[in-house]
């Protein structure tokens, strides 16, 4: 099973890297009983002692927590200490950039090393903080109404996964990873055509600005962005799931975290956009 979110799409395929988690036979030695162990050993029929270590949910729910709670502070430090654009508009591309850097290299290269993963969220945190402190000079009160729907959606999610209301079919997983492809390059497309300044600097009109005009395409694509969003939880939900069933390694606790975390700040940026449309 694989998921739309290319972080936790790798997290079963290194699964068979730690098959060794199994416990496999070891020779006795001579005149020691099949099935008993040597004195002072453990009793194992036979068999070597399990190796632990194995990731769980709990691994997962402590990091992401603990991630977040950097995103949280390095947005607080950002909101307080960078000034709005145009005098923090360098920082703000800085962090983007930076951002986008470290997310693909941990991605693609499945690094689970926790300083590496702690400095995104830390980056990530300094681009919301920023964002949100944009939005929140137009809308009062915008950044806690988008936080708590974010959260809101996310939990709805996990109950009805939990609950088996949605499943990760196999048929479910093509179209979710067929939307999520489809919405990157329409995004793609849009900002392209927008910095060449076709339809005046529009695109397709599928994004307005923090105050600028909201066609039809702006409000339609916003809520596509959301929903996709939203379900590619049930993905990441499912490949977790299958991780631990499967006894990867407890690093990959942080590469899952990581992973959450993603989709959890591309909700957050599409929510925001959305109320910001609703309040103008």
């Amino acid at each position: 099973m694989k998921s739309s979110n290319p972080v936790l799409g790798r997290l079963i395929e290194r699964s068979d890297q730690h098959a060794s988690f199994q416990r496999t036979p070891v020779q006795q030695p001579y005149g020691t009983p099949q099935g008993y162990g040597l004195p002072g050993q453990p009793q194992t029929g036979g068999f070597a002692p399990e190796r632990t270590g194995r990731m769980t949910v709990d691994d997962v729910v402590i990091r992401t927590i603990g991630l977040l709670a950097v995103v949280g502070i390095s947005a607080t430090l950002a909101w307080n200490l960078v000034p709005a654009p145009p005098g923090g508009t360098m920082i703000l591309w800085g962090a983007a950039g930076i951002g986008l850097v470290l997310g693909l290299v941990i991605s693609f290269m499945g690094i689970t090393n926790p300083f590496l993963i702690t400095a995104y969220a830390a980056v990530q945190g300094v681009l919301v903080g920023v964002i949100s402190q944009i939005y929140e000079t137009f809308y009062n009160g915008i950044v806690m109404q988008a936080v708590v729907l974010t959260f809101g959606i996310f939990f709805g999610m996990a109950a009805l996964y939990k609950f088996k209301v949605i499943r990760a079919t196999p048929t479910f997983v093509k179209w979710m990873v067929g939307a999520v492809i489809g919405v990157l390059l329409l995004m793609l497309v849009n900002f392209g055509l927008a910095i060449f300044g076709v339809n005046d600097g529009a695109g397709l009109g599928l994004r307005a600005g923090v105050t600028g005009d909201v066609g039809w395409q702006a409000w339609a694509f916003s809520l596509v962005c959301i929903g996709v969003a939203s379900l590619t939880f049930i993905l990441d939900f499912k490949v977790i799931e299958d991780g631990v069933n499967a006894g990867v390694d407890q690093k990959y606790a942080w590469y899952a975290s990581f992973g959450i975390l993603v989709g959890l700040i591309w909700l957050y940026f599409e929510i925001l956009r959305f109320i910001s449309y609703l309040r103008r």
